[in-house]
């Protein structure tokens, strides 16, 4: 077996070289022959693939990659993830700080009758942004200069560093046709009004989604004629997918990793796309049980983090300190608390809260399950009755949007994980005043932590951005809503004659892989 496992590869990236000159191909692209498909993995089916509203991350991104443009992708360079043009574009320079020039490839057509991608898509699609539930990704910025039908230039309203790799190559960079999105009302969900790119999709849910290539697309084709996507929610089941040969690439839990370390299985290879994950419990700040700080800190300080990370994850996982990921400028390497369950029980009783009964929701998987039980047992012995609510990944993503029902207002803790680019700035962009009702459903605010924001938004130098990013992970913590619990790595397990391509916050870059 193979393991190319490898922190290197998450280490931050100089976002604004500039790559002049250079074209968007896929590696080792030639035309297709009999017999190329390929056999992956989604753990759920896919909420929407909208880039405005959405929830980001597997499956949503892999689908949208496969079939929708943008100018940019995630590559590596010298072992650190950066930016590389897409198969869309001529070229992509970025010729200073504030200025990003681009030529699209002419002859793409968008599907269902809706036109060439042109220069004004692109304007369309990012100016939307600017107003969507990711617009944090897009604070810097200011217009699109259209010179003609295919070239233009991105114009920011300042420097920002994370603009390259965590906007445009992240998937809140996806482009849309203005006309078919617009004859949607402007939004949409899992059925896009039109698609670009080198395979289209088709939808059973619950069951699979099937990606064929397009025949309208002109560009560089795929290795793979087709690939299937089955959806299997237990990774145990995946596993055991994989191991009969029903699976070329799959996604695996911290239990198989540990396993597969002993004894792989035969022809395998192991890939730990990324560790650009941070998991907590959160605690809902205005909800009248977890209004006093000193239940929350007790909290804080009840949670064995050691114990989920062996119990849960098999001591595969790193402890996390905060939301900046390892390789990341403003990582932590220790919390402002520890476990000490004798401060947590004075906590309690000074509170009066001994006999309080709380909620813990959690999707329903294996090591969130586990490290759920971990916490109720920990709470346990502070006085604290836990009941564990394990949801589906539908109610779950939905549980503390305001737009989405009434469940926020109910909502006491829970299991939380979110992924990252390859830029610390983006984490902090969910817990901003703006985000509350919408991810930030801890529903905090601090005019302290507003501040901070934009700082690091403007400031170029690592120090100074080590230091803002600190802080800002400090203020955090000192509302008592977090416990930081791991980074959890994304493991996928892969036939060894396959050559894997994962974006460093997780997701399988599709159109990429081929077979050696």
């Amino acid at each position: 077996m193979t393991q190319t496992i490898s922190r290197r590869h998450f280490m931050q990236a100089a976002a604004f070289a500039g790559t002049a000159g250079l074209s968007g191909v896929f590696p080792g692209m030639s035309f297709a022959q009999d017999g190329r498909k390929l056999t992956v993995r989604f753990n759920r089916d896919f909420d929407s693939l909208d880039p405005g509203f959405y929830v980001g991350g597997h499956p949503n991104n892999d689908v949208n990659w496969c079939c929708m443009p943008s100018l940019v992708h995630y590559g590596f360079r010298d072992g650190q993830a950066t930016w590389i043009p897409s198969p869309f574009v001529e070229s992509v320079v970025a010729r200073d700080s504030t200025h990003i020039d681009f030529r699209l490839k002419q002859g793409l057509m968008w599907s269902n009758g809706f036109g060439e991608l042109t220069t004004d898509d692109v304007a369309f699609s990012y100016e939307r942004m600017t107003t969507s539930e990711w617009k944090s990704d897009y604070v810097a910025f200011d217009r699109v200069d259209i010179m003609d039908r295919y070239s233009g230039t991105i114009v920011l309203n300042q420097p920002f560093a994370p603009f390259m790799n965590t906007t445009l190559a992240s998937g809140t960079g996806i482009i849309l046709s203005r006309k078919a999105t617009e004859s949607v009302g402007g939004k949409f969900t899992t059925e896009a009004p039109a698609t670009c790119g080198p395979y289209v999709y088709a939808w059973t849910q619950g069951q699979h989604v099937k990606l064929t290539r397009n025949p309208e697309w002109t560009g560089d084709a795929p290795y793979f004629d087709s690939i299937d996507a089955l959806i299997v929610t237990e990774d145990d089941s995946a596993a055991l997918a994989f191991e009969a040969g029903e699976l070329d690439c799959t996604q695996i839990s911290s239990e198989a990793l540990a396993r597969y370390k002993e004894k792989p299985p035969a022809d395998s290879a192991l890939t730990v796309a990324g560790a650009l994950q941070y998991m907590w419990l959160g605690m809902n700040t205005e909800h009248p049980k977890l209004k006093d700080l000193r239940v929350r800190r007790a909290i804080q300080s009840a949670v064995d983090q050691a114990s989920i990370i062996q119990g849960a994850y098999a001591g595969t996982a790193e402890a996390s300190y905060g939301v900046v990921s390892p390789g990341l400028v403003g990582k932590r390497d220790s919390a402002g608390y520890s476990h000490d369950p004798g401060m947590a029980r004075s906590l309690i009783e000074e509170a009066g809260a001994s006999g309080l009964e709380l909620t813990l929701r959690t999707l329903n998987n294996q090591e969130r399950i586990l490290a759920a039980t971990i916490i109720q047992a920990n709470l346990a012995e502070i006085g604290i009755n836990v009941t564990v609510m394990p949801l589906d990944a539908g109610p779950f993503w939905e549980m503390g949007q305001e737009s989405k029902g009434d469940t926020w207002k109910d909502l006491e803790i829970w299991i939380m994980r979110f992924g990252s680019g390859p830029d610390p700035y983006e984490p902090f962009q969910w817990f901003i005043r703006d985000q509350v009702g919408i991810w930030n459903w801890e529903r905090w605010s601090s005019d302290e932590f507003e501040e901070l924001f934009k700082m690091g938004i403007e400031e170029v130098d690592s120090n100074e951005r080590a230091k803002i990013y600190t802080r800002m992970q400090e203020i955090m913590e000192e509302t008592g809503a977090y416990v930081w619990l791991t980074h959890e790595p994304e493991v996928f397990i892969h036939r060894s004659d396959i050559s894997a391509k994962f974006a460093p916050s997780g997701e399988m870059q599709l159109p990429y892989f081929s077979r050696t």
